[in-house]
C-alpha cells in the first residue's frame, strides 16, 4: 500500500493539496499529516476531509523543520505503518488525480525491474494555481546519473514515490533547506541505477512567496546545499559517474565558489578534490578561471 506523508506548516494552500488527495481515482493509500508545531492551526479543515480521506494527524510539540528540514520529513515517515512505499508531498503542491491510480497500473513493472525511485511528471504553478511550465515528462526508465545531468528536467520531492524500506535505511542528508536533499535521495534510494517514469499523471509543483523555491531570500543558503551536495558526491560517490559526468560535478562545484568568494572554505575543499583526483591540469583551468573571473568583477566595479 502507499503511504502519502506530508509535512505540514503553512496552511494558505493546504485545502488544496488535500482536495486533490480526496479527488484520487485510486483511494488505496493513507495519508500521514506531521504538524511542524504551526502557529496555523489545521484542525478546522482536517474536519472537512474526515470519511473523505484516510488520514492520521499529529502534532509535533517542537519545530523541527527550521532547524532540520530533512529530520522532519523523517519523523513525518515514522507516523506511517506497513506501508510499502510512501510519497512525500508538500503541504502546498497538487496530485493529480489519477497519480495514485496509474502508479498502482504500472506496480508490477515497477516491482518486475526492482526499481526503489517511481516518479510522476511535473508541471510549475504559481500562487493562483496558474500553470507556469510545461509538463515535464521522462523515459520510462532512465538511471538516476542520466537524469542529474538532462538540461531539460527540473525535480522536486513531491513527484517521487520511494521505497520506504530503502528510504528508511539510507536516510536524508541534511543540506541547510534540504536544497538539493530530495535529488541526492533519488540518486542514494535507487542505489545510482534506475527511475522508473510516471508520464501519464502530473504533480502539481507549487511556486510561490512562501515556498523555499520561490523565496529569493535564500540564495546563500542554497549556494551552500548546492556546494555540499557535489561535494558529497565528488568526495564519496564518484565511482558512479563517467569521466565526462566527473568533469561536469567538477564544473558545477566550482561554480558555487565563483559565486560566492568569499567562503573561502569552498575554495580549499575544491582543490583538495582536484589535487586527490590527480587532476593538475584541471586545477589549474579552475585557478585561471577563477582569477580570471575576479578582474571581471573588478573591472565592473
Amino acid at each position: 500500500m502507499l503511504a502519502i506523508i506530508i509535512p505540514f506548516y503553512k496552511l494558505t494552500f493546504f485545502e488544496k493539496t488535500l482536495e486533490s488527495l480526496k479527488n484520487q481515482t485510486n483511494k488505496q493509500f493513507k495519508v500521514y499529516i506531521g504538524d511542524d508545531a504551526s502557529p496555523e492551526n489545521p484542525i478546522f479543515l482536517l474536519e472537512k476531509f474526515k470519511g473523505k480521506i484516510d488520514f492520521v494527524y499529529h502534532r509535533f510539540e517542537s519545530n523541527l523543520g527550521s532547524l532540520s528540514l530533512t529530520q522532519h520529513w523523517e519523523r513525518c515517515i515514522d507516523l506511517s505503518k506497513n506501508e510499502k512505499w510512501c510519497l512525500i508531498l508538500g503541504d502546498d503542491d497538487i496530485l493529480g488525480k489519477n497519480a495514485v491510480a496509474v502508479f498502482y497500473d504500472n506496480l508490477n513493472k515497477i516491482l518486475v525491474n526492482q526499481i526503489n525511485v517511481v516518479r510522476f511528471s511535473s508541471q510549475k504553478i504559481d500562487s493562483e494555481d496558474k500553470v507556469i511550465s510545461d509538463v515535464y515528462t521522462h523515459p520510462q526508465i532512465e538511471t538516476s546519473t542520466d537524469f542529474l545531468f538532462r538540461k531539460d528536467t527540473r525535480s522536486s520531492l513531491s513527484e517521487y514515490v520511494f521505497f520506504k524500506e530503502k528510504l528508511i535505511l539510507t536516510g536524508f542528508r541534511n543540506f541547510p533547506l534540504a536544497w538539493f536533499s530530495d535529488v541526492l535521495a533519488v540518486l542514494e534510494f535507487s542505489d545510482f541505477k534506475n527511475v522508473y517514469s510516471l508520464n501519464d499523471a502530473v504533480v502539481s509543483v507549487r511556486v510561490s512567496k512562501l515556498s523555499i523555491s520561490g523565496n529569493s531570500n535564500f540564495l546563500k543558503e542554497k549556494n551552500q546545499s548546492k556546494f555540499a551536495f557535489y561535494y558529497h558526491l565528488l568526495s564519496n560517490k564518484k565511482s558512479f559517474f563517467t569521466d565526462q559526468q566527473k568533469d561536469k560535478l567538477f564544473l558545477e562545484i566550482s561554480k558555487c565558489y565563483i559565486n560566492e568568494k568569499k567562503q573561502f572554505k569552498f575554495f580549499f575543499k575544491i582543490s583538495w578534490l582536484y589535487l586527490k583526483s590527480k587532476a593538475l591540469r584541471d586545477y589549474l583551468y579552475f585557478i585561471k578561471s577563477v582569477f580570471h573571473n575576479t578582474l571581471k568583477n573588478r573591472a565592473r566595479k
